[in-house]
């Protein structure tokens, strides 16, 4: 088994903090998520997250005007140049500070970074290669003190920056004689955003009070004149121009814009005036304005604010379109799409993004992710569905394709600690501490199955067996483990004997046998036929915390509180092997520990487990940053995957970070973001406006839950970041098979001339490259696909059907792979039950990428059926109402189809769209 798994998604949260961003074509949404960045497709129904990773959380991103290049900016200053294109980091680059807000000039030349209380305008990247991507070219002074939001010009000739001083700074790109710089008051409070007019110097400006001020400029942007060199720059121009031209010349002639005295007093300089100043209704002292963006084409002008209200007006009128609540909370991010249709939110506090379309008044996009911590995951049958369990209470679904969650359930009362999917798949069953286990159906999203225990206790863990019959749970205060009915709902039997918390429940895939791990160092397995009876006791050297089956019911592992994992054999209650894992872990040290990391690791230990598809590894995570996967047989450690670089969580510190280390004690108990919540300073007490008991905290990494996915392409682990997945590295990678010097590209497509197929395939897979084993296969006439099949060897077999899996999700050609699936599976069947176990992983891939096509294609299928008898129906009553009018007419019935006809094909077309809006 290849173990080249890379990150592929985050799934479960959708935005942390930062700015949001509208991709050029405006069907895209980019939100930084932690210290990843993910893209929302909005009109594909995808969400993909970058391979890239920044060392702190990131706070700002900056997109350039054609769409191609982003500047990544994290807490720490450190900033990354992305192409969005090829989907790789271009440059690394610190800017020795935080940072607040970056943006790209209209004519992607230059951008500007507010940092502190200072403006740095930098040269942008352009197309040749360069040694150095960001270069400084001037320093902008003025505010005294932060910066906040930053505003061009279209014609890239200006720049306005707001900062938390009230003041607004007009600044110009260039060395103007008549603008330098300019300061506008009339603010009471911080500036929130500051916006130029579409070709003009007017600009407005938003304070967080709720006020906006519009600004008029007496100048035009062409009326900007470029100031005149001096010192050695003016001698130099002229020595340059006396030997171009020998001609005498005027003294009073301009030279690159400079102009006579007389010239300059009637031009004179850039003014502002004050047009207007307009107030937002407030609700309250809370209703702040925290964020707002601007269309400068349809002139509309949204804004957010703390009370999760967002605002539509028309500019320079001020009239309001539209307003709603769409959030309990602070919305910390807003932005406006190129056509103007589409405004995202982003809110910090909920982890919420929505996407309004506000013509319509409809969401195009409404996602959340666990408020607390997510804490279990498990895959569906198919793989292609994910549920999730967190603290909040929530279970979630994801969709494994899209990325998107489809459904929640809010039934629980209190903390999920178990999901599990049934065989079917169609059906989910949770524990949770609120005393209940649930039943959920994915076919009319509800609650049909309660089960609860005969006095009230807290579930820690639940399993469901083979059949989908019965439902069981273990608590965590009374030892206990009930067991209940799925069909209905009672509860059959208590199973007692262990003396601690029931920490782990799994179900033998093979057999009815229940192995229960408990805090009392024990594992035992239960005959669920045989009288709910112990069959065996395991007895462990320390507490067990996780316990899994292999996929053949043939090895149980458990992993228990001294960092070991040890493998049993059910059968004959015999261990036949241990892996110590104590320094595989590598755990971090925290802020306050006073203890190092490697003293530290000594109290920590796997969590959790999973065996892989084929059963020959086996995945471990726990209170790390790592998870490691081991090979079961051979006892060692094959790979181990780092979840997070990201050092804005806690336990990430390898050393102790002696700087924060003083006199009077470690600088991480000083709270020092305890003044301030979202840039609202905290007043005094007994004054209504802010949150005096808010603080903020780092959350520690660690991993709670891992499960393979049962097709074996990857697997997904519930963490402080979100829901991880790594799956196998998808592009091209040079992984021949049993090759020799005789296989090359050149002799596979000189077999396919001759038209020997079966060895042009067999050469194929050998050299093993995607592209040639496709048109190796799409090169079989559909007629000799049986023939061709009947003579590849078992061994090839299996390669062909695990590129076939692969091959569905991504091409056209629907039936041609159908056929060679069938022909292979038809001929070669019998041979391959001998390999069942090995071959599951393969068989369950091919089963996914078909089910996701038989469900795509019966929901079209269905659309024309009912939008064919509706057309059926109205010609009929269409051809029985001019039949009694004009009998024996054919035309009309010609016309009654052609009807039919049109109408088919707008069902069909407004299919697609729902489809495609999800």
């Amino acid at each position: 088994m290849k173990f080249s798994y890379r990150f592929s998604n985050l799934l479960g949260t959708v935005y942390r903090r930062g700015n949001l961003n509208f991709t050029h074509d405006g069907n895209s949404v980019i939100s930084p998520v932690g210290n990843r960045v993910t893209v929302f497709d909005l009109k594909n129904n995808k969400s993909d997250t970058l391979p890239l990773a920044t060392r702190y959380n990131i706070k700002c991103v900056g997109l350039s005007p054609d769409g191609r290049l982003a500047i990544v900016v994290d807490e720490g200053g450190s900033a990354l140049l992305v192409s969005l294109v090829s989907r790789a980091v271009l440059h690394h680059f610190h800017f020795k500070g935080s940072v607040h807000s970056v943006s790209f000039s209209p004519d992607g030349r230059r951008f500007v970074v507010t940092k502190g209380n200072i403006a740095q305008m930098y040269h942008a990247p352009g197309r040749k290669r360069e040694f150095n991507a960001f270069v400084l070219d001037k320093t902008y002074f003025g505010p005294y003190d932060e910066t906040t939001c930053i505003d061009w010009t279209d014609d890239s000739r200006c720049f306005v920056v707001g900062s938390k001083d009230m003041s607004t700074w007009v600044f110009g790109a260039e060395r103007w004689d008549n603008l330098i710089y300019y300061a506008l008051g009339g603010h009471k409070d911080a500036i929130v955003a500051c916006f130029f007019e579409s070709n003009s110097l007017d600009l407005y400006s938003l304070s967080q009070d709720g006020a906006l001020c519009v600004w008029q400029c007496d100048t035009p942007p062409e009326g900007l004149r470029l100031k005149a060199p001096s010192g050695w720059k003016a001698d130099l121009l002229r020595r340059e121009e006396e030997d171009e031209e020998d001609e005498d010349r005027d003294t009073e002639t301009t030279i690159r814009g400079k102009a006579t005295p007389a010239e300059e007093e009637k031009q004179g300089k850039v003014k502002y005036s004050r047009l207007a100043k307009y107030f937002f209704n407030k609700e309250g002292d809370f209703n702040s304005l925290t964020a707002a963006a601007y269309h400068k084409k349809i002139r509309l002008l949204v804004t957010g604010f703390a009370s999760g209200i967002f605002h539509l007006h028309e500019l320079p009128e001020f009239n309001l379109i539209h307003s709603l609540s769409i959030s309990d909370q602070s919305i910390s991010s807003v932005a406006i799409n190129s056509s103007g249709d589409w405004i995202a939110f982003g809110c910090s506090g909920l982890g919420q993004l929505l996407v309004w379309e506000w013509q319509s008044e409809s969401y195009v996009l409404k996602q959340q992710g666990h408020f607390n911590s997510m804490v279990t995951l498990a895959y569906s049958p198919d793989g292609q569905y994910i549920v999730t369990g967190g603290d909040d209470g929530k279970v979630k679904v994801w969709n494994t394709l899209s990325g998107f969650c489809f459904v929640t359930f809010t039934e629980h009362s209190s903390g999920v600690t178990g999901v599990t999917f049934t065989a079917t798949g169609y059906v989910i069953v949770t524990s949770s501490m609120d005393g209940t286990v649930r039943a959920f159906d994915l076919h009319r999203y509800r609650n049909f199955r309660t089960f609860t225990s005969p006095r009230p206790t807290q579930f820690s863990c639940v399993a469901v067996d083979s059949s989908g019959e019965i439902v069981s749970a273990g608590a965590q205060d009374s030892f206990e483990i009930f067991v209940w009915s799925m069909q209905t709902g009672r509860l059959l039997d208590v199973l007692s004997g262990h003396e601690g918390p029931v920490s782990g429940l799994c179900f033998n895939p093979v057999k009815s046998i229940l192995a229960s791990a408990s805090w009392d160092k024990t594992v035992r397995l239960w005959d669920m036929f045989d009288s709910w009876r112990t069959k065996e006791t395991l007895a462990l050297t320390s507490d067990a915390l996780a316990v899994s089956f292999r996929p053949d019911g043939a090895e149980l592992a458990v992993a228990t509180l001294n960092s070991q994992i040890t493998f049993w054999d059910p059968e004959n209650a015999v261990q036949t092997g241990s892996i110590e894992g104590r320094h595989d872990l590598k755990t971090g040290r925290k802020e306050l520990d006073k203890v190092t990391a490697k003293h530290s690791a000594k109290g920590k230990a796997f969590t959790t487990l999973c065996y892989s598809a084929d059963g020959q590894s086996i995945l471990a995570g726990g209170m790390s940053k790592f998870v490691c996967i081991y090979h079961v047989r051979e006892q060692i450690l094959m790979k181990r995957f780092e979840i997070s670089c990201n050092l804005s969580l806690d336990a990430m510190e390898e050393f102790l970070n002696r700087r924060k280390m003083t006199e009077f004690g470690n600088l991480a108990l000083i709270d020092e973001d305890a003044g301030q919540e979202d840039g609202i300073a905290i007043p005094l007490p007994g004054v209504k406006k802010g949150d005096m008991s808010s603080r903020h905290f780092k959350p520690e990494i660690r991993v709670t839950s891992l499960h393979f996915s049962p097709t074996g392409r990857c697997w997904a682990a519930t963490t402080t970041e979100g829901l991880l997945i790594y799956s196998l590295d998808a592009q091209m990678l040079f992984d021949p098979f049993e090759l020799d010097t005789s296989i090359t590209p050149g002799r596979v497509r000189e077999a396919l001339r001759q038209r020997e197929f079966t060895r042009a395939i067999l050469m194929a897979f050998r050299l093993s490259e995607d592209k040639l084993v496709q048109e190796a296969l799409e090169s079989v006439p559909r007629g000799e696909i049986e023939v061709v099949s009947s003579s590849l060897p078992e061994l090839y077999v299996e390669k062909v059907l695990e590129f076939l899996a692969s091959s569905f999700e991504v091409s056209h050609h629907l039936e041609f792979y159908l056929t060679w699936t069938q022909k292979l599976l038809m001929l070669h069947g019998q041979k391959l039950k001998s390999r069942a176990g090995q071959l599951l992983p393969v068989v369950q891939f091919l089963q996914k990428s078909i089910q996701q096509h038989l469900d795509n294609l019966s929901k079209l299928c269905d659309w024309n059926r009912y939008n064919i008898q509706y057309a059926l129906a109205v010609s009929k009553q269409r051809g029985m109402k001019r039949s009694l009018e004009l009998p024996g007419s054919e035309e009309e019935a010609e016309v009654s189809e052609d009807d039919s006809l049109y109408l088919l094909g707008a069902g069909d077309g407004d299919t697609h769209e729902e489809g495609m809006l999800g």
